[in-house]
């Protein structure tokens, strides 16, 4: 499933071929996603010019001046920009056409991706009014996590995922920040001090940077037929590594289920 540095990376993709840039046609193909396609989508774009593209959490925003398209990529969904004329494939359910020659392009296999459209406050929209700060922002950091950590019996790494807490922290980046902060991921949230989260906070941000970043280095082309964005790779040090040496202390990373999600972590460094 992408996550938030695949979805930063797609946009910063994306964005220098749409923005200030006329949609003149929008193709359906499919239109029955995870949530139905608006059925006047095409009436209501029709010329419209392209304002901004952003992310909020895992969503890409193409904003015009009427309002807002809301794109998930769900379990396996991808943007790219093509020439108009390329042929469609079979999971290519959706086209906006630019300047009536490229193509932002919807991909999605599984179908459990999303095209909404949003014409009011995006604040307040039912995806985005429960949401938490971003991660890079200024509003998010150790104090926040503290504050809000009270009481709570939830194991941290579970704490970190809550989209209400703090967007985008997926299994991969929360079991990478918590060893990078040195914290037991099934350590209770409401058990950790505040110098200890203000580390995990800045550790949740340099994982996200340093993911971003590489993305950003192996992303080549969003105009191209074949084109699926080149997603970062990077250098894990517990995800995915059960029984291999921990890259610190060389004792062999452990796993376990934390809300039938897995977790990765070195039982000898994080306490």
């Amino acid at each position: 499933m992408p996550e938030l540095p695949e979805v930063e990376t797609t946009c910063r993709g994306i964005r220098p071929h749409l923005v200030d840039q006329q949609i003149t046609e929008v193709v359906i193909r499919q239109s029955k996603l995870r949530w139905p396609v608006h059925a006047d989508l095409k009436r209501v774009l029709l010329n419209q010019r392209i304002v901004s593209v952003e992310r909020r959490a895992k969503y890409i925003l193409v904003k015009t001046d009427v309002g807002a398209l809301i794109i998930h990529l769900g379990m396996s969904g991808s943007l790219r920009v093509i020439d108009k004329s390329t042929r469609p494939g079979k999971h290519d359910h959706l086209d906006f056409v630019i300047n009536q020659d490229l193509a932002l392009r919807f991909n999605d296999p599984r179908k459990f991706g999303a095209v909404l459209w949003c014409d009011g406050d995006l604040a307040k929209h039912k995806l985005f009014a429960h949401l938490g700060p971003e991660p890079l922002s200024d509003q998010f950091d150790g104090e926040w996590l503290y504050r809000l950590s009270k009481n709570r019996k939830t194991p941290v790494k579970s704490f970190i995922m809550d989209a209400s807490i703090v967007v985008g922290v997926g299994n991969i980046y929360a079991s990478e920040s918590l060893f990078l902060a040195g914290i037991d991921p099934r350590r209770q949230a409401g058990r950790i001090s505040l110098i200890r989260y203000r580390k995990l906070a800045e550790s949740i941000k340099g994982v996200l940077k340093r993911a971003i970043a590489q993305g950003g280095t192996t992303l080549k082309d969003f105009v191209n037929e074949q084109g699926k964005p080149g997603y970062f790779q990077q250098s894990l040090n517990v995800y995915g590594r059960a029984g291999e040496p921990c890259v610190t202390c060389r004792s062999a990373i452990s796993q376990v289920k934390l809300a039938q999600r897995t977790s990765f972590y070195c039982s000898q460094c994080q306490r």
